[in-house]
């Protein structure tokens, strides 16, 4: 193999492991701050006829796992949140990772009569929950 060829590859290679890497790697750091989905009951001023609230049973878990957590993890009378979505230090881990963010937008964008001001409402199980990202919880 010519000297040219293998430095290359070799050079190819060393991208694709490069890049490999970003995938895996930002999602165990633990760096950055904490951030949560969050499914909060709601007092009942919200339907799925009007078109306020989204179906949940209609939506993927593997999609959303992060708000599918929460709602699995709350009750009729008690908060749910999911596992922690650790954001990264200037915003690096976002472009290689699921985030709760991703998921927020992604049902704003589908659902906007289910919007509020900093989440969505979501009916699951029959109850109605109101699920946003926040940082404490």
């Amino acid at each position: 193999m010519r000297p040219v060829t293998r430095n290359t590859l070799l050079g190819i290679i060393a991208v694709v492991v490069l890049l490999l890497a970003l995938g895996a790697l930002p999602g165990l750091l633990k760096s950055g701050d904490p951030y949560y989905a969050v499914a909060t009951p709601t007092d009942g001023e919200y339907s799925v006829d009007n078109g306020t609230a989204i179906n949940w049973s209609s939506q993927s878990e593997r999609r959303f796992p992060y708000t599918s957590e929460a709602l699995a993890d709350a009750s009729p009378s008690a908060t749910g949140q999911s596992e922690p979505y650790w954001r990264g230090p200037l915003g690096f881990k976002g472009a290689f990772t699921h985030s709760p963010f991703d998921e927020r937008d992604a049902l704003s964008q589908q659902y906007d009569g289910a919007v509020t001001d900093d989440g969505v409402i979501v009916r699951h199980n029959g109850t109605f929950y109101h699920v946003a990202v926040r940082q404490d919880v």
